[in-house]
C-alpha cells in the first residue's frame, strides 16, 4: 500500500471515533501539560535567580555569623552559636586586607514604623556604613543616600524603598518627611529605585540609615554582616579576610571557621540544589500521567482492533501486508499522541503565560520545551502503540474473515 492510502485510512478511522478519540487524548494531554508548565517554571524561577536573588556581583562577597545560604539544618544551629561579628571585626578587615578594595558593614532587624499618620509592621531596618551605598548598588531614585558626615554623626536620616512610601505617604512625595522607629524619629532623604516581589516577598519594605543610628536605637547587640569589595576572582580576598578574622577571633589551626563567606555563586548552588529536587518530583508527577495516558491509548487501541477485525481480514485478504497493517495502526497512535502533545504544549503554555502575568510565579517561555513535549508524545505512541500495531497484524486473515 502507498502511505499515502494508509494515511487516508488512519485519519478515517480517527475521524469516526471522535469521542474515543478525545478521551484518548486526555491522559496524554494532562501529562505534557505537566511537563510543560514544569519545564517553562523552571526555566523562568533559574533566570530569576540569575537576575535578582544572586545580585552580588562577581566582584563582591559577604561575611556573617550564621550561613546566609544554607539548607543543611545542623549548619545554621551552628551557626548560631558563633560568637557575632563586631564593628572592631570590620575595622580589622578594613585596614590590614590589601585585597579588598572596600570593605561595608551592614545590620539589619524587623520593626514597625509610623508615618503620615500610618502604622507599617515587618519593615526592614538596615543600619549600613556609608560606603554601603556604593558596593551593593543601592539605586536612589529620588533624592540621596546618607553621606560621610550624617554617618560619622550618627544623623537621623534615611533612605527608604517604594513600598514604605506607597503604604506611609499613599505614594505623594516622600522626601523630607519624617517616620519614626523605636520612638525615633527619622527625616528621609532618599527614595529607592522599586525593586518589586521576589518568589512572592516584597523587597521594597525597608529603610537604610546610618550604622550609628541603627546601634543607637537598637544597641550593639547583633552581628553585622560585612560586604567586601574586591577585584575578581575572588579567591585571593576570602583567603586573606579567613586568616585575618581566624587570628583575631583566635580560632585555633585545625578548627572549623567561626563565619561564613557568601557569593553569588553560593546562591546560584544552593538554587540548583532545591530546583533539581523540585523538577524531578514534578517530572516524575508529568511521567506518571504520561503513563496513564500511554496506558489508555493502549488499551483503546487494543479494543478497536478487537472491533475491526473483520476489516483487518478483509485488507489482508486483498492483498494488504502485516507491514501495512502494523503501519495504520501506529499511524493512528502517533496522530494521536501528536495532537495530543501539541494540545498540551499550548495549554501547558498557555497556564505558563497566565501564571506570569497574574502571579508572583516567573515563567520562561522557550520553544525548545515545546521540542521536549512532542518528542515525549511521539515517544509514548512508539511504546504503547508497537504492540496493538504487532497485534493487529499477525492476526491470521481467514480467522479474521468469519469473525462476526
Amino acid at each position: 500500500m502507498l502511505m499515502r492510502d494508509t494515511l487516508v485510512l488512519a485519519f478515517g478511522a480517527l475521524r469516526a471515533h471522535k469521542l474515543r478519540t478525545a478521551l484518548t487524548l486526555l491522559g496524554l494531554i494532562i501529562g505534557v501539560t505537566s511537563l510543560i508548565l514544569v519545564m517553562t517554571l523552571i526555566q523562568g524561577a533559574n533566570w530569576y535567580v540569575e537576575s535578582k536573588i544572586a545580585n552580588l556581583g562577581a566582584d563582591i562577597f559577604q561575611v556573617s555569623k550564621n550561613p546566609v545560604a544554607s539548607v543543611n539544618f545542623n549548619e545554621v544551629l551552628r551557626g548560631l552559636k558563633h560568637r557575632d561579628l563586631t564593628e572592631d571585626d570590620w575595622h580589622e578587615v578594613q585596614a590590614r586586607c590589601r585585597n579588598c578594595v572596600d570593605v561595608g558593614a551592614q545590620a539589619d532587624v524587623s520593626a514597625q514604623i509610623r508615618g503620615g499618620g500610618q502604622w507599617m509592621r515587618n519593615v526592614e531596618i538596615r543600619g549600613q556604613s556609608v560606603n554601603m551605598g556604593e558596593i551593593s548598588g543601592v539605586d536612589i531614585a529620588r533624592g540621596r543616600f546618607f553621606s560621610d558626615g550624617e554617618a560619622r554623626a550618627s544623623a537621623p536620616v534615611a533612605v527608604v524603598g517604594q513600598g514604605v512610601v506607597e503604604e506611609l505617604f499613599s505614594g505623594r512625595d516622600a522626601l523630607g518627611k519624617t517616620f519614626r522607629v523605636a520612638g525615633e524619629e527619622f527625616t528621609i532623604v532618599g527614595i529607592n529605585e522599586p525593586i518589586g516581589s521576589i518568589l512572592g516577598q516584597d523587597q521594597d519594605n525597608f529603610a537604610l540609615m546610618p550604622l550609628g543610628s541603627f546601634r543607637k536605637i537598637f544597641g550593639h547587640r547583633g552581628s553585622l554582616v560585612l560586604q567586601v569589595q574586591t577585584v575578581p576572582p575572588l579567591e585571593p580576598a576570602i583567603d586573606e579576610v579567613r586568616l585575618i578574622l581566624r587570628a583575631r577571633r583566635h580560632v585555633p589551626a585545625g578548627e572549623r571557621d567561626d563565619f561564613y563567606f557568601t557569593t553569588a555563586d553560593t546562591y546560584l548552588a544552593l538554587w540548583s540544589d532545591i530546583s533539581s529536587v523540585f523538577f524531578l518530583v514534578f517530572v516524575l508527577i508529568s511521567s506518571v500521567s504520561s503513563l496513564v495516558g500511554g496506558i489508555v491509548i493502549m488499551n483503546i487501541t487494543l479494543v478497536s482492533v478487537a472491533e475491526r477485525t473483520k476489516e483487518i481480514g478483509l485488507r489482508r485478504s486483498l492483498g494488504a501486508t502485516q507491514r501495512d497493517i502494523a503501519r495504520q495502526f501506529l499511524i493512528e497512535v502517533l496522530a494521536q499522541c501528536l495532537a495530543g502533545g501539541l494540545f498540551g504544549v499550548a495549554l501547558g503554555f498557555g497556564i505558563a503565560v497566565l501564571l506570569r502575568q497574574f502571579t508572583p510565579f516567573p515563567a520562561s517561555v522557550q520553544w525548545w520545551v515545546a521540542g521536549m513535549g512532542l518528542a515525549l508524545a511521539s515517544v509514548i505512541a512508539l511504546i504503547f502503540g508497537l504492540y496493538p500495531a504487532v497485534m493487529a497484524a499477525r492476526l491470521d486473515p481467514v480467522v479474521a474473515l468469519r469473525t462476526e
